[in-house]
């Protein structure tokens, strides 16, 4: 067998990355216009995206949306500028998420009901407004690609109290295989990529000394970099990736693997 050339090319491929204007979604924005995607970022920060558009802008085609994609106008904005501006959509990266920590006893609805809201449903409700661009790009052979970001945190258990975080993520797991099931009738994949600790604004609300006893603990030796991620998510998007549907692929160095660790 030959391997083709352009087995991992996304090049000239129309991304949409929420939560993309810091941590592992900026990551992946820079790695995927580097790859010559034509990419839009949402976030809820005006300046967040103006800052990484023009950044984004040197490199290759980044437009940035500020909407909160937890709202239904946020989700209509994000579908009305992906219309305008791209016609269609191959990549769709539900990347956007926050975390909340406190005792058992301190938890508060609120906090709960904000980390669902950002975690779960508005990854889902994205999915059904973006529908159509998605299946007008998705074919037999080369299916439009959803990749969410959860997290190892909802794959096995962390002594740190993020109740909401790790049921939110442990949530986006199986949503990912619901949805692959049904959209792989209609040419659409989706995957999950579960990360273990990488530098991010959510890592970094944890105690140096926690990420420090992480880093120790990953079997490999380190926390994540942006070519792990983006390389994970290339593979997915790219035809190396076109038969990969309904996995939770963990990006945690071994974590996942080992008896005893702790972490976020």
């Amino acid at each position: 067998m030959t391997i083709p050339s352009d087995l991992f090319s996304i090049k000239g491929k129309a991304a949409l990355i929420t939560g993309g204007t810091k941590g592992i979604g900026l990551m992946l924005a820079r790695g995927l216009v580097a790859a010559g995607v034509r990419t839009a970022i949402a976030s809820r920060s005006s300046d967040d995206c103006r800052r990484a558009e023009a950044e984004l802008s040197r490199i290759g085609t980044c437009i940035a949306i500020p909407a909160d994609i937890a709202t239904a106008a946020g989700r209509t904005l994000v579908r009305e500028t992906l219309e305008s501006r791209f016609g269609a959509l191959d990549i769709l990266v539900n990347n956007a998420g926050v975390i909340s920590e406190a005792p058992l006893e301190e938890c508060t609805e609120e906090s709960w009901d904000r980390t669902f809201d950002v975690n779960v449903k508005a990854g889902f409700f994205l999915v059904q407004a973006l529908l159509p661009l998605l299946l007008k790009q998705g074919s037999a052979e080369s299916p439009a690609r959803i990749i969410n970001t959860g997290s190892i945190g909802g794959l096995s258990l962390s002594s740190r109290e993020n109740y909401a975080y790790m049921a939110s993520k442990a949530a986006v797991h199986h949503l990912t295989k619901a949805l692959a099931v049904q959209l792989s009738k209609r040419h659409v994949t989706v995957n999950c990529i579960a990360p273990g600790p990488f530098p991010s604004e959510m890592a970094a609300s944890a105690p140096a000394e926690i990420l420090a006893a992480l880093s120790r603990q990953v079997p490999r030796g380190r926390m994540g970099t942006a070519e792990d991620i983006v390389g994970t998510v290339i593979y997915l998007a790219s035809r190396a990736g076109a038969y990969v549907n309904a996995a939770i692929i963990p990006l945690d160095g071994g974590m996942t693997g080992a008896l005893t660790f702790d972490r976020v």
